[in-house]
């Protein structure tokens, strides 16, 4: 395992060109701005879809003048997408169709975007195929409800009966809801590609990522989205009954996670991981409210609605794989990220229809 607390900067490989797709989305803007901070090249595409995502993206075009930031999607431009992985080494896939509910009202749109954009991000690897790393942003709705694995009741929240570690990354696909399929094609093509032509390609099934650069709705980021509305003083609907639970992972520290996978890419290329917060780092909705509700020293107002389709009662991703492959595992536990993602977020209420 991979002594922990080492930084990219410190590392012996030389400093490399990155390409972010969805760059100027929350999870792109911060690994952009971990790459870039340490001296790498990055150029970003994004097709702006994303509330937030202009407003990303002109953060960064003004701390780092050496970006380059380009207008694309990756249904359509594929010619565009042909000729910008060229001379790159690490691609970051990070564009998508990113909430269950959006893919139930419009799955066509969900699947053109997710499963076709994917397709089209690895022709254009394997048309180009100079050794280029792939990593993937999957999401831990590929393994469905889990009803399966025995969910109990414990000081008011729900957990695994005898899942101690969390789900691995055996536990066998069902893909739930139009977003699940999406997402769940895509990841099972990015893995055999690998198999099939030899792409170096990570996919990472995520977990409850949040942090700062979030514009959180209440359909998808739920962690920034609550967090949003008790700085601004609004309430918050739960849908069911908020007893659920999700490992949550500071931005950064998945940032931390694609380093190291890539600096290990010998061992984890064609490998699957789950990137979560793990045991350690678990929150109900509830336990959030009331840790939102102190910090603010207000209480929050909350009101409940029916259980929303494909929501899981628990997930906790077992993250003991990338330990044991990369010598990663989360540094910020939950309360300090959420103190980080609130101070953004006070920081810049204008955005958020508040100054």
């Amino acid at each position: 395992m991979i002594a922990k607390g080492h930084d990219l900067n410190q590392r012996t490989w030389p400093l490399m060109k990155v390409l972010i797709i969805g760059g100027a989305g929350f999870i792109g803007v911060n690994s952009a701005d971990y790459f870039l901070s340490r001296g790498h090249e990055v150029a970003i595409l994004d097709n702006f879809s994303r509330a937030g995502s202009r407003r990303n993206a002109a953060w960064l075009a003004e701390k780092y003048r050496s970006i380059s930031i380009e207008h694309v999607d990756v249904r359509t431009d594929l010619e565009v997408l042909r000729a910008r992985v060229r001379g790159v080494a690490l691609v970051i896939h990070e564009a998508g169709q990113v909430a269950v509910t959006t893919s139930v009202l419009d799955p066509r749109s969900d699947f053109e975007i997710n499963a076709l954009g994917t397709f089209n991000v690895l022709e254009a690897l394997r048309q180009n195929n100079e050794g280029q790393v792939l990593m993937y942003a999957s999401t831990n709705k590929v393994y469905g409800g889990l009803e399966h694995l025995g969910v109990v009741e414990r000081n008011g929240r729900y957990e695994f009966d005898a899942l101690s570690d969390g789900v691995p990354e055996t536990e066998p696909l069902d893909f739930y809801s139009p977003y699940g399929c999406s997402k769940g094609a895509a990841d099972q093509y990015v893995h055999d590609y690998a198999r099939i032509f030899g792409l170096r390609t990570i996919v990472f099934r995520q977990s409850c990522i949040y942090g700062p650069h979030q514009f959180g709705l209440e359909d998808q980021g739920w962690v920034a989205w609550f967090s949003i509305r008790a700085s601004l003083g609004q309430p918050i609907t739960i849908y069911g009954d908020g007893k659920q639970i999700r490992d949550v992972l500071y931005v950064e520290d998945l940032a931390e996670a694609y380093a190291r996978a890539y600096e290990r890419i010998q061992i984890t290329a064609g490998k699957i991981y789950n990137l979560g917060g793990g045991p350690k780092n678990t929150l109900s909705l509830l336990e959030l409210v009331d840790l939102l509700g102190r910090r603010y020293r207000r209480e929050q107002r909350v009101a409940f609605s029916d259980w929303r389709p494909g929501d899981q009662r628990v997930f906790v991703a077992n993250i003991n794989k990338a330990q044991e492959d990369f010598g990663w595992e989360p540094a910020t536990r939950a309360a300090q990220g959420i103190e980080a993602l609130a101070t953004w977020i006070d920081a810049n209420r204008g955005m958020f229809g508040q100054g």
